[in-house]
Parts: C-alpha cells; structure tokens; sequence
C-alpha cells in the first residue's frame, strides 16, 4: 500500500521546476502591475466626470481606449512574441506601458479627455502585449497539468493590483480634490510614479537570464507537455480554443462594466461620497483575491471547467439581486460578483490553450484579443446607467450565460 502511495506521489506533476523559479516570479510580477493600471482607470473614469465634466457614457471612453488596444495589438503581440521569444515580449509590453504612463504629463498640461485617450491607448497596448506574452509564458514554465494552477496563481497577484490600483487612485484623486476644481497635477504626478516604476522593472528583468523551456517532442510525459493531439488541423479548427475566444470577450465585457460602475452604484445607491465608495471598491477587489486563491486550492478537487461552470452561474444569480436596489442585500451581491468573478479569466485563457502545441503563442494573441469585449460592454451598460445605474447590471447576465456554457460543455479538446 505504502509503495502504491509512494509512486502517486513520485508521478503527481510539480507546480513548477526550480530552475524557473526566479523567471516565474518576475513574470508573476508583471500580473500585479496590469492589474494595477487597469483598476486605475476605473477610479479616472469617475474622477474625469467630475473633472472635465463628462456623463457616464462620454467616461466610458477610458475603458474603450483601454481594452479597444487590446483588438489592436492582439496579433502583433503574438508575431513579436513569435519572433523573438518571451523575454523580449515582456521588455517590449513593458516599454510601451511606461510610454503610456508619461504620456499623462502632456495630457495634463493640455486637459484634454482625447489626449488622455491616447495615452490610455498607448498604456493599454503595452498591458495588452504583456498579457499576450505573460500567460503562455506562465502555462510554459512546467508542467501542462499545472498550468491552469500556475495561471491562477499568478492571476491571484493581479488581484492585488486590483487592490493596490484603486487604493492608490482614490488617495491622489479624490483624497484631496476639491468640489467643481479642474486641477489635474494630481492625475500627472501620480502617472509619472507608474511610468518611473515600469521602467525600472523593465531594465531589471533586461539582466533576468530565461531558462530553455521543455521541447514538448522530447518530453518523457506526453501528458505533461502542451502536445497537439490533432496536428493536422489549423488553428481555429479546434473548437475549444474559438469558444475560448469568445467567453473571454463576454468574461472582460462584463468585468470592464462592473468595475467602471462600482463606483457610480455606491454613490447614487448607498449614498457614499466618491472616496467613500472608492474605499469599498479596494475591499472589492480584496474579494477577487481571495477568490484567486480559493479557486486555485479548489482546482485541486474539482476540475477547472466545472468550477468556471459554478462560478458562472452564482454570477448570474448575483447580478439579479444586484439589480433590484435592495440596498446592503444588493451591495453585498455586488462585492460577490468579484469573488465569483476571480478564476474565470485565467481559467478561460488556460482551457483555450490546452493541446494547441505550435498554435499555443498564436492562439495567446486571439485570446487577448477577446480582452476587446471590455471595450464595448460599458457604453452599453453606461447608457442604461444613466437613467438606473442597478438596472445596467442586468446586461452582464449575457456574458456569465455564455461563460458557464463553456464551462460546462464547449470546453472540451476535440
């Protein structure tokens, strides 16, 4: 009995491999400081109402200009990372998130929202390259039967930029803003520590030396390796990597709506002033870890598909009470949308990789390409927001009905 258990444990596949350790924590790293950017824009979107006077609509230009860069570096992402390797890949995202970050300055000094759209868009294009590069990266560094954990785990620290990112933007933002002022120094300097910071992450990992990664044709274990099991079919002849594709449009849909509007909800609908309720958008996000890493240890008796499935569908339950205003009930739900949200993006990007062998870098770009969906979600729920801000929360539903589809059934490798 003792040897029947030995052998389990000799054969059970690792985490990951010790001499990619240093390589995983600096990649690991990268998942925080998107988070951070992206949550970021989440406190602008409200702070540029009041500012530069916008409705809720004309703000959702923060998120369009944000996620839209992702349908326009999706691919080139990919055939840069193609080109010349992963470390190269995150040096150039990195380069490109820095430009965007000091882009601020003269979009500040101009207070123009269309300038500060560029900038969003030059910011999103680096996040969108790293988030190209970053998850085949992750799912590579061992095992195949540990990616799905590795990218959950190294999602869970882009859930403590999500805590770090609204933490901070509401202290420059709206800590010392002044009702009906225009100022913008605020948004410039804070901008400027983002870029400085980038920069210097990205001429630390210049120095990182990447291991060889594991030729999956050689590999002992065909199981564990990211092998083709249908070599003959092109890319988007495997249906589990186009569903993929498409339930990670409508999974940041719905992220890129709920977060630009969590503000706005705790303001018209629990009466708290703005930072009060940016104070409540960090304890958010705090849930999103948690739930990262809850779902990663989960991962380990239920399988990753059925928990996108569970998730998915109390999801759906949640945005219905959401909807109807019932005060703490409601924004309660409305916390608990970010707990249930936490595992669906590394778990969609992971099942729509697996079995993909050469197309794996490829199919990375059409994935971060569904990151798009962000883009367009919140004009829809910002129009509905403008006469009920709970009733826009109904839209989402759409997106977590196709979410647990896949989960529960399209997930599949054929």
């Amino acid at each position: 009995m003792s040897n029947i258990s030995s052998s389990a444990q000799a054969s059970a596949p690792k985490f990951t491999d010790k001499k990619y350790l240093i390589t995983l924590i600096f990649v690991t790293s990268l998942f925080m400081f998107w988070g951070i950017a992206i949550t970021m824009g989440d406190v602008l979107n409200k702070h540029f109402q009041s500012v530069l006077s916008l409705s809720k609509t004309q703000s959702a230009f923060v998120q369009f200009a944000i996620f839209g860069a992702y349908g326009v570096m999706g691919i080139p992402a990919g055939l840069f990372m193609k080109r010349f390797g992963y470390k190269n890949g995150v040096l150039f995202g990195l380069s490109l998130f820095a430009c965007g970050a000091f882009l601020f300055v003269p979009a500040a000094a101009a207070a123009s929202f269309p300038f500060f759209g560029f900038a969003l868009f030059v910011l999103g294009c680096g996040i969108s390259t790293l988030e190209t590069v970053a998850h085949p990266f992750v799912a590579s560094l061992g095992d195949q039967r540990t990616s799905d954990m590795r990218i959950n785990f190294a999602q869970a620290f882009n859930a403590v930029g999500t805590i770090i990112g609204p933490w901070v933007g509401s202290h420059f933002l709206f800590g010392n803003h002044v009702e009906g002022s225009t100022d913008l120094t605020s948004v410039k300097v804070l901008y400027i520590v983002i870029g400085a910071v980038i920069a210097t992450i990205a001429v630390l990992f210049s120095f990182v030396k990447v291991p060889a990664l594991s030729d999956p044709h050689v590999t002992a274990d065909p199981a564990s390796a990211n092998l083709d099991t249908h070599p003959e079919k092109g890319l988007f002849q495997h249906k589990h990597f186009k569903w993929a594709v498409v339930a990670q449009f409508f999974n940041v849909a719905a992220q890129a709506g709920t977060w630009a509007f969590f503000i706005n909800y705790g303001h018209e609908k629990m009466g708290f002033t703005d930072e009060v309720a940016g104070k409540y958008m960090i304890f958010f996000f705090v849930l999103m870890l948690a739930g990262r890493f809850i779902g990663t240890y989960l991962m380990r008796f239920i399988a990753p598909h059925s928990l996108l499935a569970i998730f998915a569908a109390c999801n759906i339950v949640m945005c219905l009470i959401i909807a109807q205003s019932l005060g703490w009930p409601s924004f309660i739900a409305l916390m608990m949308l970010n707990f249930f949200f936490s595992i669906m993006f590394p778990t969609i990007f992971s099942l729509g990789l697996k079995n993909l062998g050469k197309h794996t870098q490829q199919a990375s770009s059409f994935i971060s390409m569904g990151v798009v969906g962000g883009a367009f979600f919140p004009f829809a729920m910002g129009a509905v927001a403008e006469t009920n801000v709970a009733h826009a929360y109904y839209l989402p539903i759409i997106c977590y009905t196709v979410i647990f589809l896949f989960g529960y059934r399209f997930y599949k490798v054929r």
